[in-house]
């Protein structure tokens, strides 16, 4: 499938936010197969600004015209929806179109950022309008990224064309609260719009760690994050944090990924202790891929700490069910990154910290000072981890900063915006014919 992306770009600085949004789209796009994709860009747009994705070779890079009759066009905001154009205006659209015609022949779909809205761009829209006639087969996306004009009274040509439909032509608007004044704007179905939200990828600046695990790992679509860095030893308990997660998703029915950043121990060998926490977690309500080992994905000897620390960023929850601590910087570690902290209250470390940080607390076997406490549960540790999996539940979706944090994560991440929305749109059927109401 041919994909164009028509921007007009005269310019790649990030401080255009235009830029970004345009950045995550090809970056999506690209981790498909069986796109190629055509990026259009103004004349003068200088290559040296190419960087990061935009230099990425699987781009076909083609300038468009910015001359007419060997002079550089420059571009006039027109925002108003009457009035006169300049005398070379149709010229230049004229030029323009005929290099459009030449350089979107063969695509499956165009999809136009603010091309159709922006007043200094209406010379493009006109030169579109125009390529449009001798390409038929080809449809178009038109993508508006600022608030919708309220439709005027009085139109006329070639002002019209910020609010006329356009045929074969779908409409997107970054959020679904948009798209009724968006079809106004247009005199289009409010049917053939779209919402299309800008994603936000906690990954784009990751360091080669993060990345690296995130190609092994799905961090992004599960409701619940726990990440547990330690030692692979007995001593953290780590079967008792799986246990609390099973019963967390059993109870909840939401998804939950177990992530331990675990680096070697000689108290028990790897393989036995990992089996052990599996088997706790799936006798709870884990499911196979629930638990993930960092050990095991390619990081034998340690995660790296500043990637544990960016895991922190996309986590929502914290356990430390740990038998011993002295302190638990772990948990201040935690805890800055917006975690829900849950603690062994028997853990006199982690209840002096806890209790500062407002952390919840649950009671697992543990050594204090002089003696070792062992912990029986009434009427049973089944139904002990039930209530306690209750209470964490719902104040993860209580708290609205532990929910932005989670939705930011599964709802606006680069992938679900893809799968859910963008994705949809450039496979489907040719827009209907007849766009006015």
């Amino acid at each position: 499938m041919n994909i164009a992306v028509l921007t007009m770009f005269n310019g790649l600085a990030k401080t255009y936010s235009l830029v970004h949004v345009v950045e995550e789209q090809l970056a999506m796009m690209l981790d498909e197969d069986d796109l190629h994709i055509r990026m259009l860009v103004s004349e003068d747009c200088p290559d040296h600004e190419r960087n990061g994705i935009f230099a990425d070779p699987r781009i076909e890079w083609v300038k468009v015209t910015n001359r007419y009759q060997g002079k550089l066009i420059h571009w006039k905001d027109y925002a108003g929806s009457c009035g006169e154009v300049h005398d070379t205006f149709f010229g230049e659209a004229h030029a323009i179109a005929d290099d459009l015609v030449r350089k979107l022949r063969g695509m499956d779909v165009c999809i136009m950022h603010d091309i159709l809205y922006q007043g200094w761009h209406l010379v493009h829209n006109i030169a579109v309008r125009r390529a449009q006639l001798e390409l038929p087969g080809l449809r178009f996306i038109a993508v508006t990224h600022s608030l919708p004009e309220a439709r005027p009274f009085r139109t006329e040509w070639p002002f019209s064309a910020r609010y006329s439909p356009m045929p074969n032509t779908t409409w997107v608007y970054p959020t679904e609260s948009g798209l009724r004044a968006l079809a106004q704007q247009y005199n289009i179905s409010e049917a053939n719009c779209r919402a299309v939200h800008n994603s936000f990828n906690p990954l784009a600046e990751g360091s080669a760690d993060l990345l690296a695990l995130s190609r092994r790992v799905d961090l992004f679509t599960s409701d619940v994050l726990i990440v547990y860095p330690g030692r692979l030893t007995p001593g953290k308990q780590f079967e008792k944090a799986a246990a609390l997660a099973g019963t967390i998703r059993s109870m909840s029915g939401l998804s939950v990924q177990l992530l331990f950043c675990d680096f070697p121990s000689l108290d028990i060998p790897p393989a036995t202790y990992k089996a052990i926490i599996r088997e706790q977690g799936k006798s709870r309500g884990l499911l196979d891929g629930d638990i993930v080992f960092t050990s095991d994905e390619g990081w034998p000897g340690g995660y790296p700490h500043h990637a544990v620390m960016e895991l922190f960023g996309l986590s929502n929850l914290f356990i430390c069910s740990s038998y011993s601590e002295s302190f638990g910087l772990i948990v201040l570690e935690a805890a800055s990154r917006g975690n829900l902290i849950v603690l062994n209250e028997a853990v006199p470390a982690l209840k002096e910290l806890g209790a500062s940080l407002g952390a919840y607390f649950m009671r697992w076997n543990a050594r204090n000072f002089g003696y070792d406490t062992r912990e029986s549960y009434e009427p049973s540790e089944e139904a002990y981890l039930k209530d306690h999996a209750s209470v964490i539940v719902e104040k993860l979706k209580s708290n609205p900063v532990l929910a932005a944090k989670t939705a930011v994560r599964q709802r606006y991440h680069p992938k679900w915006v893809w799968k859910q929305q963008l994705e949809p749109l450039l496979r489907e059927g040719r827009a209907p014919r007849d766009e006015t109401l």
